[in-house]
């Protein structure tokens, strides 16, 4: 497998199935600086964000945990969570989840467990963000997906699920404040995701 810095990778040419493909995520040995999720019947490595895109995940964490619904964590941590349904597996960059779901020893964890999900795009994955990781996560019933345009600089908020895609959505620039529809009900303070 071939690793380029700014673009992901696709290995193996041949489709085995998506349980197959969890296997052999599990077995990759991905480098230091890059993740791993399957996309479209292909296992994806693309590298990991620029370091700003932490503090900004931070502050998307810290607004958010006050008004969590019961039961659920919010975390950062680089938790793998499948859609067996799509044969999809993501690791979010933010994601809101019931903490039963974290609650096992496998790194498979159950996508339908999420109450939200936030993605920072960058060069290497912008286009999945705005397409794959929508249909996806909106299938799988993700009632908030919050898109964080990190080269356009704006915010989309994304709700109301089905199977067609989210019927809401509302586009913000950064500076200003979001806000997150239910079960958060919140306003989402956007000054600070600027790059530096």
């Amino acid at each position: 497998m071939t690793v380029m810095a700014e673009r992901p990778t696709m290995s193996g040419t041949e489709y085995q199935g998506f349980e197959e493909l969890l296997v052999a995520l599990d077995e990759l040995a991905v480098p230091d600086g890059y993740r791993a999720e399957i996309m479209r019947g292909s296992i994806v490595v693309s590298p990991w964000s620029r370091g700003y895109y932490t503090l900004v995940m931070r502050l998307v964490c810290e607004q958010l945990e006050p008004h969590l619904p019961d039961g659920h964590v919010i975390d950062r941590a680089p938790n793998l969570f499948v859609f067996p349904g799509v044969e999809r597996a993501f690791g979010p960059d933010v994601y809101a989840a019931e903490a039963t779901a974290l609650a096992t020893v496998s790194n498979h964890l159950d996508g339908e467990a999420l109450s939200f999900v936030a993605e920072l795009t960058s060069f290497s994955t912008r286009h999945d963000d705005l397409t794959d990781k929508v249909e996806t996560y909106a299938k799988a019933g993700v009632p908030v997906y919050l898109l964080l345009d990190m080269q356009e600089e704006q915010a989309t908020v994304l709700w109301t699920p089905s199977a067609k895609g989210y019927e809401s959505r509302l586009t913000m620039p950064f500076g200003e404040k979001l806000p997150i529809p239910a079960p958060f009900d919140c306003l989402l303070d956007t000054a600070g995701f600027k790059a530096p």
